[in-house]
């Protein structure tokens, strides 16, 4: 006997039509005049403590810049005086730590009961001696923590051809971009001193033992030790040969705003490097670069006063294509002026002409696609893309000869990217050599870039609506997909949170290029989002599933997570199930009277374990589409 879902009621479909006219008047109040659409992006308070303590390095360091930073990071710690690296997370040891040490810059007594609390915590999870190297790394630039006990990453890294073990493309690119300017920051070994120290967080924890000499691990810890040696007594013509190509490498890469790579770590370490090799602060690349911060800073206006934040990235071409989907999801015309207006921007924003790192594994590669922020010519990505082409080619632009162009560029780059196992990276093609993972240097989060399910699907989804779902690419990308989920019928989320996420991206991917919502892969995915439904009707995932597997699946219901949990269902043909009902109810009730949805919860992710990040327009961009495509299925 076959069931058949109830139909949904008139007082269902009209909930979920008011809803959605709310929440699209919302989207449309708040796009730029130009185009685009750009939500903060909030990460944890490292960015702001490390911001002021390159100002100071750097000797820029302003009384208000300080205040206004020094309100934010204060405001961000936690009752058992921790910070986070996401929120309702737990304590974070390096975090806390660099917060410690921005607040004394900024004045705050080390006897302050929010500073003792720190502390506190501190010393009981190990101290600085058991601090991640970055945070390590900070505290050597002032004379905190002794270089000889960081470790050592030659600058001669920058000679290794592309094919050796360990040469610089192996890394990611947000990787090596922070690499190259730290071989130079760690060869010069500065200390410039502050007036205090950082005893009070040190626990007098011995040295880690090393790892087995027979393991990767453990032979890169003894490698280390050699590689100190060699520090000492270099090749003096071939490590000042080494320092004048890493610069030249730096400088290359060096973006319209003056940032490197659109992201905080390679932006202020390059800074750093070049100021160590005698670059004054006004040859244009250092005022460029430290203006260019400007951009970044979010400031409000708050009880206590002025708080700025520093965010560690800009997501204008993101938040504008998964907006412009979400506007046309919800039925606006293909030739409404919002909708038109941001095309023409994402249109002015494709990368013509600049062939970036990801040109080193594809040298024969014609130059197409876009980046995720206003200013990363060097680095567009699959992800972004994609995206773009979903959004683009559903749009009535007015010079369509333009828009078709730009399209098909975008395809032919994105699919030249594609890795040798079928699937698709971020940034780079056949980025997972793991070796680089090994080094010791490496305990701060992913630092390659191999093929992912999420990325992996919204490529398959862009080469399904573009009629080419039986073209080699997307049949290999397909089977990459069905090889790649999980036992118990997820799929594992990489740049989001974590496994609703990633379920949420491929079913619809699967079911566009051709895979029938009743194959078993689908029925799997299907029945785990239903297992794992909140019994408030919405999905929450905790950032704590991508290391500790109790977590998967499980957290506080949040309106992107529950959309991508509806837009999985609808896909699947099961727009009217119970679950997707329930989710849909989730959505109205939970709306603001602005037609937004508030989400404190962060779910989006940049490394996996160590980074994460708060998108604040997946509150909305999300929620449009999924209700816009249950809508439209149950004819509400």
């Amino acid at each position: 006997m076959t069931l058949t879902a109830p139909e949904t009621s008139t007082t269902e479909a009209g909930d979920a039509r008011r809803t959605l006219d709310a929440a699209v008047g919302f989207l449309r109040s708040i796009q730029h005049e130009r185009g685009w659409w750009q939500g903060d992006l909030e990460t944890n308070v490292t960015m702001d403590a490390e911001d002021l303590l390159m100002r100071e390095f750097l000797g820029i360091r302003t009384a208000r810049e300080t205040e206004e930073a020094a309100r934010w990071i204060r405001s961000q710690q936690r009752e058992d005086g921790t910070w986070a690296t996401f929120a309702g997370g737990p304590g974070d040891l390096s975090t806390t730590i660099e917060a410690w040490v921005a607040l004394r810059l900024a004045g705050d007594d080390p006897a302050e009961p929010h500073l003792r609390a720190a502390e506190k915590f501190c010393v009981a999870d190990g101290g600085i001696e058991r601090s991640r190297v970055f945070t390590r790394i900070w505290l050597a630039l002032f004379g905190l923590w002794s270089w000889d006990d960081l470790p050592n990453m030659p600058p001669e890294l920058i000679f290794l051809p592309k094919w050796f073990p360990l040469n610089v493309y192996d890394w990611s690119c947000w990787a090596r971009q922070t690499v190259v300017p730290l071989t130079i920051v760690a060869t010069l070994r500065p200390a410039r001193p502050l007036p205090f120290g950082v005893d009070e967080l040190r626990s007098g924890a011995a040295p880690e033992a090393f790892d087995a000499p027979w393991t990767w691990a453990g032979a890169f810890e003894r490698l280390d030790v050699g590689l100190h040696a060699y520090a000492k007594r270099p090749i003096a013509p071939l490590r000042r040969l080494a320092m004048r190509r890493g610069a030249e490498w730096i400088l290359a890469r060096q973006e319209a705003d003056g940032g490197w790579g659109g992201i905080q770590p390679p932006w202020v370490y390059s800074l750093i490097a070049l100021h160590l090799l005698g670059y004054p602060l006004d040859h244009p690349a250092m005022k460029a670069g430290i203006e260019g911060f400007e951009r970044f800073l979010v400031r409000r206006e708050t009880p206590d006063g002025t708080i700025r934040m520093l965010e560690a990235c800009q997501s204008p071409v993101w938040d504008t294509c998964l907006a412009v989907t979400a506007l046309l999801d919800a039925g606006v015309p293909a030739d409404d002026p919002d909708v038109v207006r941001a095309a023409t921007w994402m249109l002015d924003e494709e990368i013509q002409g600049v062939r970036g790192d990801w040109a080193v594994r594809r040298p024969d590669l014609p130059v197409g696609g876009w980046a995720f922020e206003f200013d990363n010519d060097g680095y567009p990505d699959t992800d972004d893309t994609a995206e773009v082409v979903l959004a683009l080619r559903r749009v009535a632009h007015p010079d369509p000869g333009r828009l078709r162009a730009a399209v098909d560029r975008g395809l032919a780059w994105t699919v030249g990217m594609q890795s040798s196992d079928g699937g698709w990276g971020a940034f780079d093609a056949d980025n997972t050599r793991e070796l680089v993972t090994k080094l010791p240097f490496c305990d701060f989060g992913a630092v390659i870039d191999p093929p992912s399910a999420d990325v992996t699907a919204h490529v398959v989804e862009m080469l399904a609506h573009e009629g080419l779902a039986d073209g080699e690419a997307c049949r290999r990308g397909v089977r990459w997909l069905l090889d790649h989920q999980e036992s118990d019928g997820s799929w594992f989320g990489r740049w989001g949170t974590n496994h609703v996420y990633g379920t949420g991206g491929v079913v619809p991917a699967l079911v566009a290029a051709g895979i029938p919502a009743s194959d078993p892969a689908v029925r799997r995915a299907v029945a785990w989002l239903e297992r794992y439904q909140n019994a408030d009707g919405g999905w929450g995932e905790d950032i704590r599933s991508y290391s500790d597997p109790s977590w998967i699946g499980r957290g506080e219901s949040t309106a992107s997570q529950t959309a991508w949990g509806l837009l999985a269902l609808v896909a699947a043909g099961q727009a009217r199930s119970e679950a997707a009902r329930r989710a849909v109810a989730f959505l109205a009730s939970t709306q603001l009277p602005d037609g937004s949805w508030e989400e404190e919860m962060y779910t989006g992710t940049g490394f996996p374990g160590a980074f994460y990040i708060r998108y604040r327009l997946y509150r909305m961009t999300f929620p449009v589409s999924a209700l816009g495509r249950w809508c439209e299925e149950v004819g509400a």
